[in-house]
């Protein structure tokens, strides 16, 4: 499906009262989905859900006031897919890779009889891809109560390796990160990229944040769970297939020097987020393919 159809769309994948395409913010093709729990948004540029809410919660995602939407403009929020790599690389000027802010396809929405509600996304090939054996990326995401979401990527070469990292970057909205508290690390290790990826071992049974703080855990498969006390809620990630756990608050400095996340925003989010980076990146022989799982869940206390 190309930018700038809507009608079209609406034609072939509408389902009133639960699915409705639209133009978003940017006039960027976006899809509006309601179940009878929650209510999401999800754009079709990096196939990018932006909103994700329960009935009488708060919404559980942050996005940034300020954001760019534009076309081939990373979004500042919510949950961008990280693919092929993470972070800066060798050549590249753009960081986290080129899956966020490609268009990718709506393959198919399959309501349920328990009355949730999946779509699927596929990734377009593009010269982008250069540097890397042929592979295919698509993306399942089911809303209810809970938000789950599956990316698979497959290698189609016929004759050689595939290395990659992936990362499901969610962005929570929390009342103030200085009533944040995050559980699930105690014991690990991780590299702390605001001191040079240092390696160091988490400590903490609890990790309060009141400072820049940029870590990749790795070799941790386990569900992490944040605490809101201001909003009082807790958000419980679980995962599977994702040896990598990374925690990110850019508070006061960093956050003024981002174009694209308002001075203040810092202290109305944190990222947990659940992929395999570093050490832990995939490889797949020939023809194999790879799943990242994630499931968010919230509850009141």
């Amino acid at each position: 499906m190309a930018m700038g159809k809507t009608s079209d769309w609406d034609e072939k994948f509408d389902i009133p009262g639960c699915v409705r395409f639209m133009e978003g913010v940017g006039d960027l093709p976006m899809l509006s989905v309601t179940t009878e729990w929650s209510s999401a948004e999800i754009y079709l540029q990096g196939a990018h859900i932006t909103h994700f809410q329960k009935k009488n919660e708060p919404p559980l995602l942050f996005l940034s006031q300020v954001s760019r939407f534009a076309e081939g403009q990373p979004i500042r929020g919510g949950i961008p897919i990280i693919l092929p790599w993470f972070g800066s690389r060798e050549g590249q000027q753009v960081a986290h890779g080129f899956a966020r802010t490609k268009t990718w396809e709506l393959k198919e929405i399959l309501p349920a009889k328990d009355g949730s509600v999946s779509l699927r996304f596929r990734m377009p090939e593009s010269g982008e891809d250069a540097g890397f054996p042929p592979f295919s990326a698509e993306y399942l995401v089911t809303l209810r109560d809970t938000l789950s979401l599956r990316l698979t990527v497959t290698n189609k070469s016929a004759d050689r390796e595939l290395a990659f990292e992936d990362c499901l970057h969610t962005y929570f909205n929390v009342g103030d990160i200085n009533a944040v508290s995050i559980t699930g690390l105690t014991g690990v290790s991780y590299l702390d990229k605001v001191e040079n990826f240092a390696r160091k071992t988490e400590t903490a049974d609890v990790i309060k944040i009141s400072s820049e703080v940029d870590r990749v855990y790795l070799d941790t498969t386990g569900t992490v769970e944040i605490q809101d006390d201001k909003l009082r809620r807790k958000i419980r990630v679980e995962k599977e297939n994702s040896a990598s756990t990374v925690v990110w608050n850019p508070w006061i400095a960093k956050a003024q020097q981002l174009p694209d996340f308002g001075n203040e925003e810092y202290q109305t989010m944190v990222c947990v987020e659940s992929g395999n980076v570093g050490k832990n990146g995939v490889k797949l022989a020939p023809g194999q393919a790879a799943s990242l799982s994630v499931k968010l869940s919230s509850a009141a206390f």
